[in-house]
């Protein structure tokens, strides 16, 4: 994560991520380029009804932007590629996997089920800001999945009713899963055809699509509602898998006691990712017995 005292140098860095100039950036914001200038060097603020179309058009956190759009700003570290803030290096980190089994019990009423298609908007959105040309973006698997496995796909809002986070699972046949795993096939060729009703298997796959928050305060929340989902499932024969080219993933992972089933580093050098896709599979068993 990157340490920023005024929005002027995340608008800068943003465009750079982005590759946008300051007159795309005026335009998509609908302001003159010279109000892009003054804000760039910290000459002004941004209003309200600006501050929220500067969120929703770079998707950076709502409390990111606000931190920082203030005569007194609050200096934030940001990650474009995670999506990611904290107000501490110190904390930027993700807590360990034990810390939040131990107070998983803990809820927040900003996570929801998703109850409908316009929930998947930022998801996608997400989705694409990864890059990783593996993962899928079709809004009726999705849906699909959230009808059939409701548990675990969820989406959490921040206190302003703002996107915050989300995690989509698919419900797998082990059919289906081992052609993935043996590359047969992949994420984005999945179909709802391919989804199952996991209490009607014996050993059902839960794939993780993604799980993700704008901060490890509303990780924590997300990530103890699926472990405690786990810690309570009936089912013994069950699956975990994942596929992400996300770092802080892969070391949850290894807490979690997952492993790594194969890497493709081919796909890190050709989209430029951070970090090579990998898939992991395993149960939490063992994770839920440790002490």
């Amino acid at each position: 994560m990157k340490r920023y005292t005024s929005l002027g140098k995340l608008i800068k860095d943003y465009r750079l991520y982005s590759e946008i100039s300051q007159s795309d950036l005026a335009s998509f914001l609908d302001v003159d380029i010279r109000t892009v200038i003054r804000w760039e060097k910290n000459e002004s603020l941004l209003n309200n009804e600006k501050e929220e179309s500067l969120a929703e058009i770079t998707f950076i956190p709502r409390q990111v932007i606000r931190n920082l759009n203030s005569t007194s700003p609050i200096p934030t570290f940001y990650d474009f590629d995670l999506r990611k803030y904290s107000l501490s290096k110190l904390f930027s980190e993700l807590p360990d996997a034990q810390w939040i089994r131990s107070r998983m019990e803990m809820k927040t009423d900003r996570l929801k089920i998703i109850h409908s298609k316009k929930n998947f908007s930022p998801i996608i959105r997400f989705t694409k800001l990864q890059r990783n040309p593996l993962k899928t973006i079709d809004i009726n698997l999705m849906w699909e999945a959230s009808k059939l496995l409701p548990e675990l796909n969820m989406i959490l809002f921040d206190h302003f009713g703002n996107y915050s986070g989300h995690c989509i699972y698919f419900p797998l046949s082990t059919e289906t899963y081992i052609k993935i795993r043996n590359k047969e096939i992949k994420e984005n060729q999945l179909e709802s055809k391919h989804l199952i009703k996991y209490t009607s298997v014996q050993n059902p796959v839960f794939y993780c699509h993604s799980i993700t928050a704008d901060c490890n305060e509303n990780f924590f929340y997300i990530i103890g509602a699926v472990l405690k989902f786990f810690r309570d499932l009936p089912i013994n024969n069950y699956l975990y898998a994942l596929l992400t080219s996300r770092y802080d993933s892969h070391k949850m992972s290894t807490q979690l006691g997952v492993h790594t089933v194969w890497e493709d580093f081919e796909i890190k050098k050709k989209h430029n990712l951070v970090d090579a896709p990998r898939l992991v599979e395993g149960s939490f068993h063992n994770f839920f017995m440790s002490e």
